[in-house]
């Protein structure tokens, strides 16, 4: 005598392989929308701006320490004419490098600023956003 249904220890099987693979599909669909997320992110990176001083201490200049210091300070650096890139600021901070188009004590006051960001602080977006490493 046959049973359409099947006995309980198949349906079950049944069950398990089913719920296995619409986990899997899943599973897919969240890597195929992960990945263009960090795409975007990583063109984001590329493009973020980092004010040296952010607006709200516009007109102080930069310790070697990457304090803020009241302009003329002996020892201090100008701020740059325009914000830094997030490339050439993760460049830097990566390998010790400099940032383009200034010396290397400049350039040292600079990343030292950056890295004194806190949350709020205009800049400190992109500053988290190059520390997150990459897949």
């Amino acid at each position: 005598m046959s049973d359409d249904q099947g006995s309980p220890e198949q349906e079950g099987t049944g069950t398990n392989r089913r719920r296995a693979l619409m986990l899997g599909a899943v599973g897919a669909s969240a890597v195929l929308s992960i990945r263009p997320a960090l795409a975007a992110t990583q063109a984001s990176i590329l493009t973020c701006e980092i004010p040296v001083p952010d607006a709200g201490h516009a007109g102080s200049a930069i310790a070697a320490d990457g304090t803020l210091v009241p302009s003329g300070t002996a020892g201090s650096f100008a701020p740059p004419g325009r914000p830094l890139k997030g490339e050439d600021v993760r460049k830097a901070l990566a390998n010790g490098g400099q940032i383009p188009g200034v010396d290397y004590e400049r350039s040292r006051a600079y990343t030292n600023y950056i890295r004194r960001l806190q949350s709020g602080t205009s800049g400190f977006t992109c500053f988290a956003s190059l520390q997150m490493p990459r897949g």
